[in-house]
């Protein structure tokens, strides 16, 4: 049987770029080489793309400046509907290497966001996940919330806003914050991984914790802290035509609210990070069955609202005195892909891999049968701009 050829795509010009390795290197450790052909492609903070076998070794990524010259720099392109990675260097830039799909374990903004299934997309190659829509829409936290209201899922309070005009109407803004009743979570609006994220218990520490957010985007989310806090994680794997969810995990932290440092690095000893994994968590939830039952329900419901696919978490916030449930926001691109969340329900990393890849093989077999053109040229009868001095016209 040939196998087909996979490039796994990681990296990228992200402040989660580092997750994206850890991610990316445990996919690649579980996926089924018998069937697939595994073809690593880094994509570097500066946006270089490299491929290499060398780039299965997690080590390699602690001194890559120094080491890159071992690896190959590509690019992606489609020769008449076959898709190669082709040398960058070199008189003649040689096919290094063909591909069937792609599998993006990109996380945050710049790549997450819509920007790598775009490119994809022009490029024409089948890849795995949410295709430009829903990864836009899974990044932005201010369109989700304005999508979940619209569809009645439950969402907590909220007031966002521009850095601009922040810095031009500080007291108007912190007058609407005021009103929402602290605490409250300042966040960045497209940032995953809780960078940015700052828990505010009083007026006088919110200046500095939108500063702190505007570092990182020009869009800002001010949320209403949700008491008794609960925070519980549910991965979806489908597309529009299904969902599928997983067990639910209940994750713990110190903190008031699940931190950078408690998501990939935790309490090992030498802060040594393994992705998601590393974060201190209980599975299943400590839910009843009635809120369980609830929270799967609004995690398939957001799954399709967002246009969602491919293997997506999607994370809540439980008041665990009145059992309100709250959704918080998708990850389009999960840390760990969630894999960890899947294994309880007998389905092991290798074949949610399998899954994620088939599917997207399917739905690229299904969009191609879609009509994209008509067989007509309008251009056969234009007659060009020759005498119109730069201006069309139309007839009326």
């Amino acid at each position: 049987m040939m196998k087909i050829k996979l490039g796994v795509l990681y990296g990228g010009p992200s402040v989660e770029h580092e997750i994206s390795i850890i991610s990316a290197v445990q996919a690649m450790q579980s996926i089924d080489q018998d069937k697939y052909e595994l073809i690593p492609i880094y994509v570097t903070k500066d946006r270089q793309w490299y491929t290499g076998k060398m780039l299965l070794d997690m080590d390699i990524y602690k001194d890559f400046e120094e080491l890159k010259k071992y690896a190959k720099q590509v690019t992606l392109y489609n020769d008449h509907g076959t898709f190669y990675l082709q040398a960058v260097k070199g008189l003649f830039k040689r096919k290094v290497t063909e591909l069937d799909i792609v599998f993006p374990i990109v996380h945050g903004s710049n790549v997450e966001d819509g920007t790598i299934a775009g490119y994809l997309q022009t490029v024409g190659i089948p890849y795995v996940g949410s295709h430009v829509l829903g990864s836009a829409l899974g990044q932005d936290k201010v369109v989700m919330k304005q999508i979940f209201k619209s569809m009645n899922l439950p969402i907590v309070d909220y007031e966002w806003f521009y850095d601009s005009e922040y810095l031009e109407s500080k007291e108007e803004i912190t007058s609407k914050v005021k009103k929402l009743g602290y605490p409250v979570i300042v966040k960045p609006a497209s940032l995953g991984s809780s960078i940015g994220i700052v828990y505010v218990k009083e007026e006088e520490q919110l200046d500095e914790a939108i500063m702190e957010a505007i570092k990182y985007d020009t869009k800002i989310v001010v949320e209403k802290a949700v008491s008794n806090l609960v925070e519980v994680n549910c991965s979806v794997v489908g597309n529009y035509e299904f969902q599928q969810t997983s067990e639910l995990e209940e994750v713990m932290s110190d903190d008031d609210f699940l931190t950078y440092q408690d998501k990939y690095i935790g309490n090992g000893k030498g802060g040594k990070t393994k992705g998601m994994v590393a974060t201190d968590r209980i599975i299943p939830a400590r839910l009843d069955a009635k809120t369980k039952t609830k929270v799967e329900e609004i995690a398939k419901s957001a799954f399709r609202a967002l246009n969602l696919s491919g293997i997506c978490r999607i994370d809540f916030l439980i008041d665990k005195k009145s059992k309100k449930v709250y959704i918080n926001e998708p990850n389009t691109i999960p840390g760990s892909l969630s894999f960890y969340l899947w294994e309880p329900t007998g389905k092991p990393y290798t074949k949610l891999l399998d899954e994620a890849i088939t599917l997207a093989i399917k739905d690229y077999k299904k969009m191609h049968k879609k009509t994209s053109s008509f067989d007509t040229n309008i251009l056969s009868n234009f007659n060009g701009l020759k005498g119109s001095k730069g201006k069309l016209k139309f007839k009326k």
